[in-house]
């Protein structure tokens, strides 16, 4: 063997052993991207991915990347909103300055219309010594009670006598005699026939509360589309999956207008009910403050059955939107 073609033999024997080593290292450029995570002790996966995502940029600094279009946008519509809110407002502004100069200028007496603020602070001593929230529960557990009784009983029996025409025919004349005579007017029946007691102030309640919901709910029924009822007929759905699936949906507009109109008739009833023979409640303490000549103190239960009304009202709103998601806003 030539020296020329030998080169082992020239090699030194240190030379020999650093060699493998620097054989089986790769280039730095072909690391993987795994093992530059697992160096730098972030964790990762299979693919390379890190596990924890970067966290969000915190909301100022967010506010501050949007586009200033975008911006000038939401200002302008928080403009609205509050322009909106100040037009909705000024009527009930307008009145309680009214009610406040009026008798303050002598425009009316103030012994018979105090001023707001005089009410208002009737209105703080009756919260302050427990009296206004004694009457306020007694108040709303007759209504509310009175009012969901007849929710449960007028609602069903509606969808009954506007789907059932029989029915409709036997019980229609008598229906019409009872829905035409007033609740108060049969005050005194219910106190002969139910006593002085509960009973017969959330009886009262429920039976001024049945009429709203019943003819709404009968009307609903009767002018549910009728393109719909037979195409879910001819699809062959039985009656009570066409009432969940057609019916129900249809009506609840016109069922949720009589539970409003029934929310409000409920406070009213009750009000002119417990002016007679209560110990307790809204009516009560407006009408023993009449008695006992304290203005202030009967305007204050005046306004917190108002209150209660509006937000009874905007309540039930509430719950007609939930329920009437699926309608096609105009």
């Amino acid at each position: 063997m030539s020296a020329g073609t030998d080169t082992t033999a020239l090699v030194a024997p240190e030379a020999a052993d650093d060699a493998p080593a620097a054989a089986v290292a790769p280039p730095a450029a072909a690391v993987p991207a795994t093992a530059v995570h697992a160096a730098a002790g972030a964790p990762a996966t299979a693919t390379g991915a890190v596990r924890n995502p970067p966290r969000p940029a915190p909301p100022a600094a967010r506010a501050a990347a949007r586009p200033p279009g975008r911006a000038a946008a939401i200002g302008a519509s928080a403009l609205r909103r509050l322009g909106a809110g100040l037009l909705r407002s000024a009527a009930i502004i307008a009145l309680l300055v009214v009610w406040e100069t009026a008798p303050r200028l002598g425009l009316v007496d103030a012994t018979f219309l105090p001023p707001v603020s005089e009410v208002a602070r009737a209105w703080w001593e009756l919260l302050g010594d427990g009296q206004l929230a004694e009457h306020t529960r007694a108040s709303l557990t007759r209504s509310f009670g009175g009012f969901a009784i007849a929710v449960v009983v007028a609602v069903p029996l509606g969808l009954l006598i506007g789907w059932y025409r029989p029915v409709a025919v036997l019980l229609g004349p008598l229906l019409e005699v009872f829905r035409n005579t007033a609740a108060l007017a049969l005050l005194p029946v219910f106190v002969l026939l139910l006593g002085i007691g509960e009973t017969s102030k959330v009886s009262i309640v429920v039976y001024a509360c049945v009429w709203p919901i019943l003819l709404n709910t009968i009307s609903a029924v009767g002018n549910a589309d009728p393109t719909l009822v037979k195409l879910a007929r001819s699809m062959d759905l039985s009656t009570p999956r066409l009432f969940q699936k057609v019916i129900l949906p249809a009506s609840v507009p016109a069922i949720f207008t009589g539970i409003r109109l029934a929310g409000a008739v409920s406070i009213l009833v009750l009000v002119a009910a417990e002016m007679i023979g209560a110990k307790a409640g809204l009516g009560y303490l407006i009408n023993a403050s009449q008695f006992n000549f304290a203005i202030p103190q009967m305007y204050a239960g005046i306004v917190t059955i108002s209150a209660i009304g509006v937000a009874f009202n905007q309540l039930l709103v509430t719950v007609e939107r939930r329920l009437s998601l699926w309608r096609v806003p105009a």
